[in-house]
């Protein structure tokens, strides 16, 4: 059975969250929602993810799943947003234990933050099987951009995340911490093993050489076009071309506030003794 999926733009981070719904029971997730996140003043508001809020409401859905693929690195998560709204439960990739590890020490996050992933109401495995509804979803596990990167598989569509991009877009960044080209390669091309006819779901489109956003492609696709994993391109010849692509990249404006959110599920950081709260950047300085 395959589900309506209802996509919906965020430009300033060129995030495509979801509204997945099954037509028999009116059962839903959302997948990726956005909290938009003013950097200069640290004001967050939630224009983006009320739009999805709205639309569930219009529709009379139950949410049962709040999805995330991964934790991002480009944009704070709205899934607490979503929860406190309209209920379901959050899920992520069991690897999510693996990224908050790094980060409480690299960031020196308060000592009682939990890296077991406990944040999350369920930590999603490789080949995990559960439902939306009467949907049945199948969870793949996608590593190589982070190590939590999960796709989710509903009938004859695939959420990929980060994991591929459109075809003239290419794939995932493999140079944050956990990012592996190799692995990444082995995990699309696993992927790529779906009917020709699956469609897929991106996570992020920037509109190459200033075409409009697009968010649905297809293995078909993918397998003929992708600009860095068509048919005939090698492990060795995928990972040179990522890692040469990689380090021409900056790192995105806002992947100290995003994962020190991302990684509580979407919670902001605790409240000081002042009464605020605060994200921390690390400070790199060259000699």
């Amino acid at each position: 059975m395959s589900p309506i999926v209802e996509p919906f733009f965020h430009p300033p981070s060129a995030t495509w969250s979801y509204l997945i719904h099954d037509p028999d029971s009116a059962h839903a997730a959302i997948l990726d929602p956005v909290l938009d996140f003013d950097r200069a003043s640290g004001e967050t508001y939630t224009t983006s993810v009320d739009r999805l809020i709205e639309r569930s409401r219009e529709l009379d859905l139950t949410v049962d799943w709040i999805l995330e693929t991964h934790a991002h690195a480009d944009h704070l998560s709205a899934a607490i947003r979503v929860h406190d709204e309209l209920g379901g439960k959050i899920g992520i990739g069991h690897g999510i234990g693996k990224v908050q590890a790094h980060f409480k020490h690299s960031l020196n996050l308060e000592a009682n933050l939990a890296t077991d992933g406990s944040q999350f109401d369920h930590l999603f495995e490789d080949g995990e099987i559960f439902k939306i509804g009467n949907l049945i979803v199948r969870v793949h596990a996608s590593p190589g951009h982070t190590h939590d990167s999960v796709s989710y598989r509903i009938g004859d569509t695939l959420f990929v995340g980060d994991t591929l991009f459109m075809p003239d877009g290419g794939t995932a960044r493999c140079d944050f911490p956990g990012g592996d080209a190799g692995v990444l390669y082995d995990s699309i091309q696993k992927l790529l093993l779906l009917p020709t006819d699956t469609r897929i779901f991106v996570c992020h489109d920037y509109g190459p050489n200033g075409r409009e956003p697009r968010c649905e492609t297809t293995v078909a696709e993918q397998k003929s076009n992708n600009i860095h994993m068509h048919e005939g391109i090698s492990r060795e010849q995928f990972m040179a071309i990522r890692q040469a692509r990689d380090a021409t990249l900056n790192m995105p404006t806002l992947i100290y506030p995003a994962i020190q959110v991302n990684i509580r599920a979407g919670q902001l950081p605790p409240i000081e003794s002042n009464g605020s709260r605060f994200l921390k950047l690390p400070i790199h300085a060259k000699q």
